[in-house]
């Protein structure tokens, strides 16, 4: 059994590795921008990070609609290779490149649609209990962010397409390199070095909104330069066939809804979190970064998880399917239990570089945050590897069922009741996350299981 743990484990990292140091590269990137916002000082990190938190929001959830374009491609690619009919191939190849073009459509669509709507949450936020001094510069900071969702979508959709073909390594290349462009730019916009203006917050979304953009750039002409990937990739979006996109927006729409269901339970939390004054909104801010970082193991792993599920089902092997959610789970726990440890013995060197401008009280109250955080994360991960089993399976409903049922229905009411009616204030918040996920993480498992222990036909039809 060991033997077989080891052998799937290697064949899981062939493409989990590469997608987590993708995922830790890319959070870098809100990182570096978290860290220089709290060089600005409390106030600007409050404002800031409750722009990201909606900024992550409307991108989280524009990113779950071209999310079941890897596995769709990942099921095509697969089924040509099986074959040794010259025409099936070809078709095979020609659905790739229909899926490709169709997920560029809805990328462009949601990008234009997302940053409306971020514009307009801005104008929401005195209705929300917020402090007048954050509202503010929250809004300018979503001014400097929104025109970045469409070349971020953009680029989300041909990273799927390079997952869905095995041929993730350009990713992260692209990734490293954009950590370094981020932050010099953060530096110039917001200090105004080189003759630039000196722009502070707004600085910050500039820098990252350019980022995206050049990322986009650098992904599109890698992928042309790659032998496999470029015959099958065009930006041609009008000629989008209406099937495939409709295909694309019936798996889509319940990913974003599920991924928007989780970024909407963080969300509502950091507001909770702001009713508390802006030392506790810039706690919940720098532990929930933390958590966001290592949420991106999770996220590799569950990405390479559904990929490797839909292959495994596309050539008939449902045991191969089984033994990927073990071996998935077996190394989100490892991680975590690692991750864990630093959290519970060197609190203060992993919240430092956050908080080096913050007040006693804020330092404190993140202290207790990453006690429960130490437990948080391996629910947190195992949730997110559920959900991406599942859309191996083209079983995208359940997610979303599941988590209203998790995070809505379970985790928001602990989160005040232990907030308020106990008086835990931020650290109450906290354990109604952890109660939420942990809920949410043991009924997805719990649907996987059951979907795979039932027939195909029955399958298909409960996921319909």
């Amino acid at each position: 059994m060991l033997t077989t743990l080891l052998r799937d484990s290697r064949a899981l990292g062939v493409l989990a590795v590469p997608l987590i140091l993708t995922q830790l590269a890319q959070v870098a990137l809100t990182t570096t921008d978290t860290v220089m916002m709290g060089l600005l000082g409390t106030t600007e990190l409050a404002a800031g990070g409750l722009a990201i938190v909606i900024f992550n929001q409307i991108r989280t959830m524009c990113v779950g609609l071209v999310t079941s374009v890897g596995n769709q491609i990942a099921a095509a690619a697969a089924r040509a290779e099986q074959t040794e009919d010259d025409a099936a191939h070809e078709d095979g190849r020609n659905e790739v490149r229909a899926i490709v073009r169709a997920g560029l459509a809805v990328a462009t669509l949601a990008g234009i649609v997302g940053a409306v709507l971020m514009i307009l949450i801005g104008y929401t936020l005195s209705w929300l209990g917020q402090d007048a001094s954050v509202v503010g510069l929250t809004r300018t900071m979503l001014y400097a962010l929104a025109p970045g969702l469409l070349p971020c979508l953009w680029f989300q959709a041909v990273r799927q397409f390079t997952i869905g073909m095995r041929r993730p390594q350009a990713l992260l290349q692209i990734t490293l390199v954009s950590i370094a462009v981020n932050a010099g730019l953060n530096w110039i916009l917001i200090h105004g070095t080189f003759g630039m203006p000196q722009l502070g917050l707004m600085g910050v979304g500039l820098a990252t909104s350019s980022v995206y953009l050049l990322s986009f750039v650098a992904l599109y002409l890698a992928a042309k330069r790659d032998g496999e990937l470029a015959p099958l990739l065009s930006l041609d979006i009008t000629r989008a066939d209406a099937a495939t996109v409709k295909r694309i927006l019936v798996l889509g729409v319940p990913i974003a809804a599920t991924y928007g269901s989780e970024a909407g339970f963080f969300s509502v939390t950091a507001l909770m979190a702001g009713s508390f004054g802006a030392d506790a909104l810039a706690a919940h801010t720098a532990v929930n970064q933390l958590v966001y970082i290592v949420f991106q193991v999770a996220i590799g792993l569950s990405h390479a998880a559904s990929i490797n599920v839909s292959r495994e089902l596309a050539l008939g092997n449902r045991d191969g399917a089984r033994r990927i959610k073990n071996t998935a789970l077996a190394c989100a726990g490892a991680v975590m239990t690692v991750v864990g440890a630093v959290y519970l013995t060197l609190p203060g060197l992993v919240l430092a570089p956050f908080l080096e401008t913050g007040s006693d009280r804020t330092f404190t109250i993140a202290t207790q945050l990453l006690v429960v955080t130490a437990f948080l994360q391996f629910f947190d991960c195992a949730q997110n590897i559920g959900v991406g089993l599942l859309r191996g399976l083209d079983d995208t409903r359940s997610g979303f069922r599941i988590t209203l049922i998790g995070y809505w229905a379970i985790g928001l009411p602990v989160a005040w009741l232990f907030a308020h009616a106990l008086g835990l204030d931020t650290l109450g918040i906290w354990l109604g996350l952890l109660t939420g996920l942990a809920a949410t993480a043991l009924l997805l498992l719990r649907r996987y299981n059951a979907a795979l222990s039932t027939p195909q036909s029955q399958q298909a039809s409960t996921a319909a």
